[in-house]
């Protein structure tokens, strides 16, 4: 398999074009730059794949596909502003799995998955793995049950969003332990890792590929 096939067939991001992406183009596709937009801050899991996917794109199609960050809203400010775009596939949505997951979590959306995107590549698979700040006294997660049974509602731990696989993680690990933990929401995962190494919030369920430059520091 050549590397760029490996990296589209390597896949929780999912990425969707609008429907229309797929008609017969009166040109060659792409004629002009490609725009991929990303529900998240700049620096986390999602832009980094949007990054090196543009790139690699770039390189293979011979145009340009330009990374637009429009973090907020569990990433539904991402998807809308890819649903208002015009059905020419020269707007592409870098997804994840919070972009199923706001369907039940939002009564209202001003999109519909289902009807106006069309999913066209699965590109990341990245496991989830709790880390904490090392101003907290744990180094395994049992010492960290008994820290956070300890101190009831004394522990702060930061997602990226409220549809996002770091809040669902957070909060099952929540009802399996029966600890309490607070949360605090940021638009990214960059962003919420900064609080954390900052001290702000005390623990943080990500993925690996947005975690372990940190843990590796």
């Amino acid at each position: 398999m050549k590397p760029f096939a490996s990296i589209l067939a390597a896949a929780t991001l999912s990425v969707f074009c609008q429907q229309a992406a797929f008609a017969a183009p009166e040109a060659a596709y792409p004629s002009k730059p490609v725009k991929i937009v990303v529900g998240y801050a700049p620096g986390g899991s999602s832009d980094a794949v949007a990054r090196l996917v543009a790139s690699r794109l770039s390189d293979k199609l011979g145009q340009t596909f330009v990374v637009e960050n429009r973090p907020g809203a569990a990433s539904n400010i991402a998807a809308a502003t890819v649903a208002r775009s015009p059905n020419d596939g020269y707007t592409i949505l870098l997804g994840s799995n919070a972009s199923t997951i706001n369907v039940s979590l939002y009564k209202e959306l001003p999109f519909d998955f289902q009807k106006d995107f069309e999913p066209v590549a699965l590109l990341t698979r990245f496991p989830n793995i709790m880390v904490v700040n090392n101003t907290v006294p744990v180094k395994s997660v049992q010492e960290f049950i008994n820290y956070a049974k300890a101190n009831p509602k004394g522990i702060f731990f930061a997602s990226s969003g409220a549809g996002s696989s770091t809040r669902l993680s957070a909060e099952l690990f929540k009802m399996m332990t029966g600890v309490e933990m607070e949360h605090v929401q940021y638009k990214g995962s960059a962003p919420a890792l900064v609080d954390l190494m900052g001290g702000n919030v005390d623990v943080v369920v990500d993925t690996l590929a947005a975690t372990l430059p940190q843990v590796r520091a």
